[in-house]
């Protein structure tokens, strides 16, 4: 019998375990210019991230199955610099249900370019709060909270503060004498990196973008299923809002990043809107996604 309840008890602890994570990532790693490392080493790379993403426990919530964020890593290994470093681009989408149906809606978009890794074969990938272990774990986690801070955000106002400033403490524990090699943690490194999503999303001159992220999702997108014009002009409202931040805050990363995650979604949605709506749609978005204007002319007159 006790054995019967230890195993009962193991059993419930494995399903709840299942439950309790928070993404579920399909992870790719490509290597086209392939010559000296043995392509089992990416292979098992591959199994190394889906399992760091995957099976980690990054907050103190529950997520059901169906609320688990949903999303994709590729990493396009660009160069062999040793047996164990390797120069790549890392291209990272999540998105997150929609309530009422089996929709995704993209939270995330984004190609983190010029990322220079170490991966040693057969050793677990370990993230250490509030210290620097390797720069691909510092890396993964961080766009990890940043998405948790997105979705957690769409759900509730300024929900995940605490998760974009865990991001933020993890590029505050890059240490200097990496930084010149390891590009992307500090202000100097360009104006499109992961210092400056964190940067802008924290930013006084954010608040009415990450509110609007807020009115955008649930009550947006979450009640279209119950009241599709009242749910298409709080979008819309919303739109206008990030709009007005792109104006106050010129050139802010957030905004493209905004246009790279929900350009097609904003065009399906406002082709069946009112003429009014389309046209001021179609303005906003094409100032803030200037070089892809042309797209937005697809929600029509």
């Amino acid at each position: 019998m006790k054995k019967l309840v230890l195993s009962l008890s193991l059993i419930l602890f494995v399903a709840l375990s299942l439950f309790a994570q928070e993404l579920e990532f399909n992870v790719s790693v490509n290597t086209p210019r392939l010559q000296k490392t043995d392509p089992q080493v990416f292979k098992d790379l591959e199994v190394a991230i889906t399992d760091f993403m995957n099976t980690r426990k990054w907050t103190e919530d529950v997520y059901e199955p169906e609320e688990r964020i949903q999303g994709n890593i590729q990493i396009n290994i660009k160069e062999e610099l040793s047996q164990n470093e390797f120069s790549a681009e890392i291209q990272i989408q999540a998105s997150r249900p929609v309530f009422g149906g089996t929709y995704q809606s993209v939270l995330l978009s984004h190609a983190d370019k010029n990322v220079i890794f170490t991966y040693e074969q057969f050793q677990p990938l370990q993230y250490t709060q509030n210290s620097f272990n390797d720069n691909l774990t510092s890396i993964l986690s961080f766009y990890a909270y940043t998405i948790l801070g997105m979705d957690y955000d769409s759900f509730s106002p300024f929900g995940g503060e605490k998760y974009f400033q865990t991001a933020n403490d993890i590029i505050s524990t890059v240490p200097s004498s990496v930084t010149g090699k390891y590009k992307g943690w500090r202000a100097s490194d360009g104006n499109r990196n992961r210092y400056w999503i964190i940067e802008n999303i924290l930013s006084a001159r954010a608040r009415n973008y990450r509110q609007a992220m807020y009115d955008y999702h649930r009550l947006g997108l979450d009640m279209m299923h119950t009241d599709e014009e009242t749910a298409k002009s709080v979008l819309f409202q919303a739109i206008e809002q990030i709009g007005a931040v792109n104006k106050s805050y010129p050139n802010a990363m957030i905004i493209q990043m905004f246009a790279n995650a929900k350009a097609a979604e904003i065009v399906e949605v406002f082709k069946e809107g009112s003429t009014q709506q389309k046209t001021k749609v179609r303005q906003i978005m094409s100032k803030m996604d200037a070089a892809n204007a042309n797209k937005y002319k697809a929600i029509g007159r």
